[in-house]
C-alpha cells in the first residue's frame, strides 16, 4: 500500500451511538489512560489514511477540538452504524471510507493495509475484518470496514426502503471479509466493568 492508495481512503470514526450500556454517556469522550477514546482511535487511524471524519450526534465541540469534521446522521434517531456509513460516504472526497468505531482504542495498526489489498485482489466493493478467538471460531467485527464510494446510493436505497442491519446491507454488494489472528485489536468497551478490565490490564504490562 504506498501514499497514493493512502490518500484515497478518508477515515471515518463512528461515536454516533446511544451509548446505553454506558449509561447513556457518550463513549467517545470517556477518559482512557488519560485521554478519551476518541484520541486513541483517532491515534491509531491517522496514520492509515488521508483524512478523517468524524460521526457524532451530540457534543459536536468537544470532537471538534481534534480539527476533523464531526458529522452528524441525517436522521435525529441513533439510527446505527449505517446511518454513520452514510455521513461519512455522503461527505468523503475519497474513492474509498475506512470506518472504526470511536471504542475500540486498540484498533488495527494495519487496518487500511490489510482490507485495501484484498480489496484489490478480489475486486471487492466492501471488505471488513473478522478475528479469530483462541477456539479457532471467526466472528465478524463489520464496523470495521473498507468500501467504496461508489456504494453510496446502494446504502441509500437500502435505508431508505428500512434496513438498520450492517450483514444485511454487505449482501448486496460485493463484499468480502480479512482474518485478523489477534482478536484483542478489535476489544471494544461497552460497559464501565469492561473499561475497568481493559484499563487493568494496561497497568499489569
Amino acid at each position: 500500500m504506498n501514499l497514493t492508495d493512502t490518500n484515497n481512503i478518508t477515515g471515518l470514526i463512528l461515536a454516533g451511538g446511544r451509548a446505553q450500556r454506558m449509561g447513556g454517556i457518550d463513549k467517545g469522550l470517556i477518559p482512557f489512560r488519560g485521554k478519551p477514546l476518541i484520541y486513541h482511535a483517532i491515534e491509531r487511524l491517522r496514520p492509515q489514511v488521508g483524512s478523517i471524519q468524524i460521526n457524532a450526534n451530540r457534543n459536536h465541540d468537544q470532537y471538534g477540538i481534534y480539527g476533523y469534521p464531526v458529522l452528524a446522521d441525517a436522521k435525529e434517531n441513533f439510527a446505527g452504524p449505517l446511518a454513520g456509513f452514510l455521513a461519512g460516504l455522503t461527505a468523503c472526497n475519497t474513492s474509498m471510507l475506512l470506518t472504526a468505531p470511536c471504542d475500540s482504542p486498540l484498533l488495527p495498526v494495519d487496518l487500511a493495509e490489510k482490507l485495501f489489498e484484498n480489496m484489490k485482489k478480489n475486486q471487492a466493493d466492501l471488505v471488513y475484518a473478522s478475528s479469530q478467538d483462541q477456539d479457532q471460531k471467526l466472528w465478524a467485527q463489520p464496523v470495521f470496514c473498507l468500501m467504496k464510494k461508489s456504494v453510496l446510493p446502494s446504502l441509500e436505497k437500502f435505508m431508505s426502503d428500512g434496513g438498520r442491519k450492517i450483514d444485511q446491507w454487505f449482501d448486496f454488494l460485493s463484499a468480502n471479509t480479512v482474518i485478523f489472528d489477534n482478536e484483542k485489536v478489535f476489544t471494544n468497551v461497552n460497559t464501565p466493568e469492561e473499561l475497568a478490565t481493559l484499563e487493568k490490564e494496561f497497568q499489569t504490562k
